[in-house]
């Protein structure tokens, strides 16, 4: 189980919607330090706060990361892109880069932490998912997403053995800049990101994190169970 309270925290994504929710709402938990990764400058009016440069695509931006936050405890795979509208339509390499962004990019950066939360105890991370990982849409966002979960579930065994804890968080359409186009009912990131870390201080191994997730979710489980039957 996880406790936010003194610990040094990596938040990638940092300045996006939900990124400055686990910023904030990591620090109001008691975070001893802040490691936000952005892709760009920004000015985060707090000393507790340190700023990393970091494109979760780059190789040599991961390793410096990595190497910088060499005491981070937890670490929050929440950057990502909406990515390639049609897996027939849209150039083969951006599909490819959604899926870098998307799976790759917390891969890579979930291994090159991985000694530094064995470091600290063990530690935990938290991969922001999306109930889109459960219901096929066109394009290349909800296969990542579904990649991203399965990704997740297998992190969470190699890691088992150092005592870390792995996260997936589910959540629907949520009022950040990457649903400015959505014409649909959106939750508050603040709401979600308190549940996210409510989850994670439980010692949970998922989180669905508003209503839409959660009944998908029993949809999932119903389906299953009526095959098996």
């Amino acid at each position: 189980m996880m406790l936010i309270d003194r610990a040094t925290v990596l938040v990638t994504g940092a300045t996006g919607g939900l990124g400055r929710e686990f910023v904030r709402q990591t620090l109001e938990r008691g975070a001893h330090k802040v490691y936000a990764g952005t892709r760009r400058d920004h000015d985060w009016h707090d000393p507790r706060v340190v700023p990393v440069r970091l494109d979760v695509t780059d190789a040599q931006q991961i390793a410096a990361t990595a190497e910088t936050a060499a005491d981070t405890g937890l670490l929050i795979n929440n950057a990502g892109v909406k990515g390639a509208p049609s897996l027939l339509a849209s150039p083969f390499e951006e599909i490819r880069a959604t899926f870098e962004a998307n799976v790759f990019g917390p891969l890579a950066l979930t291994r090159a932490l991985a000694p530094a939360l064995a470091a600290a105890g063990g530690g935990a991370v938290v991969d922001v998912h999306s109930v889109l990982s459960w219901l096929a849409q066109p394009g290349a966002y909800s296969g990542s997403k579904a990649a991203l979960w399965g990704l997740t579930n297998s992190l969470r065994l190699e890691l088992a053995g150092q005592g870390t804890q792995v996260l997936g968080a589910h959540l629907g359409y949520t009022d950040t800049p990457m649903t400015t186009h959505v014409d649909a009912p959106k939750s508050d990131p603040a709401v979600i990101v308190g549940r996210i870390l409510d989850a994670l201080e439980a010692g949970a191994d998922e989180a669905l994190a508003d209503d839409v997730t959660v009944a998908v979710r029993a949809g999932l489980a119903g389906a299953t169970t009526g095959r098996l039957g």
